[in-house]
C-alpha cells in the first residue's frame, strides 16, 4: 500500500538505509527518512509508517460487515471471526487487528523473509511487538497468490493489502488474484458468509464488476478520506451462505 508522506519531516534530508536484502522476488529496502520508517521494493516505494487509517479500515470494514444482520459468517462454536491478512507491511493492520477483542484467530501471509524478521527483532518490532505476542496471531512466509490456491485453511475474513489496487500492482505476478479465477481463489478461503475485503488507491468499477462475476454478493465500495486527493477505498464483497 502507498501510504502518503507525513508533511512533518524534512524532505531534503536523505533516507537513511536500515538494511537491503535481496530475495525470491528481488529487493527489498527498509529505510527510515526523519521519523519514518518506510519499505521500498524493486526500487518502488510501498509504505511507510506516517499514518495507518487506511490499514485500520481495511480490517474495521471486514469486521463490520461480518457482524451486518443480512449476512453475518456463522462461527460454528469458535470464539471469534478468523480472519486472513494478505500482506504484512509496516504492521498496521496486523496490530489493529490484534488489539479488537473481536477477532479470533489472526493469521497474515507474508512473502518477504526480511519483511517478516523486521517485525521480530527489528526496527518495526515498535508497532508490532504486542500484535506478534498475541496467542490468536500467526506469521506464514508464503505468496499470498499461492497460498489462497493451495491451503486446505478457511476464514471468516480475508483483508487484502498486497498491492496499491486491483489496477496497480506491486508486482506482475499479482494482477491474476484480481481476475475472475483469482477472486475464486479467495473466496475458496472463506467459509460461507465470510467477507473479502481488498484496499485500494482509487475505486474500481471493473473489479466490482469482476467480484459479482466470480460470485461475490453484497459488493460494495467503501471511501477513507485521505489528506488530499481522491480517496483510498475498501472493496467488500460476500461469499453467498
Amino acid at each position: 500500500m502507498t501510504t502518503a508522506y507525513d508533511a512533518s519531516h524534512n524532505s531534503h534530508d536523505s533516507p537513511e538505509v536500515i538494511d537491503r536484502r535481496e530475495g525470491p522476488y528481488g529487493e527489498v529496502v527498509l529505510r527510515r527518512h526523519g521519523g519514518l520508517l518506510q519499505i521500498i521494493a524493486n526500487g518502488c516505494f510501498l509504505m511507510d509508517t506516517s499514518d495507518g487509517r487506511s490499514e485500520r479500515r481495511l480490517v474495521d470494514a471486514a469486521l463490520g460487515a461480518l457482524n451486518r444482520p443480512d449476512g453475518p459468517a456463522r462461527l460454528d462454536g469458535r470464539t471469534g471471526p478468523e480472519v486472513l491478512i494478505g500482506g504484512l507491511g509496516v504492521g498496521f493492520s496486523l496490530a489493529h487487528a490484534a488489539a479488537e477483542p473481536r477477532w479470533g484467530r489472526i493469521t497474515v501471509a507474508e512473502r518477504e523473509q526480511a519483511i517478516i524478521d523486521w517485525h521480530r527483532s527489528g526496527p518495526l518490532a515498535e508497532l508490532s511487538a504486542d500484535a506478534l505476542a498475541d496467542p490468536r496471531t500467526a506469521i506464514i512466509e508464503v505468496d499470498l497468490v499461492t497460498y489462497v490456491n493451495e491451503t486446505s485453511d478457511t476464514y471468516d475474513a480475508l483483508c487484502l493489502d498486497i498491492d496499491n489496487g486491483p489496477e496497480w500492482t506491486v508486482t506482475q505476478g499479482n494482477e491474476s488474484l484480481y481476475s475472475e479465477a483469482g477472486l475464486t481463489a479467495c473466496a475458496r478461503v472463506l467459509r460461507p458468509g465470510g467477507v473479502l475485503a481488498v484496499w485500494s488507491a482509487k475505486p474500481s468499477p471493473d473489479f466490482a464488476r469482476t467480484l459479482r462475476n466470480a460470485g461475490f454478493q453484497q459488493v460494495r465500495t467503501e471511501e477513507i478520506p485521505v489528506a488530499r486527493g481522491v480517496p483510498d477505498v475498501v472493496h467488500l464483497a460476500v461469499r453467498p451462505g
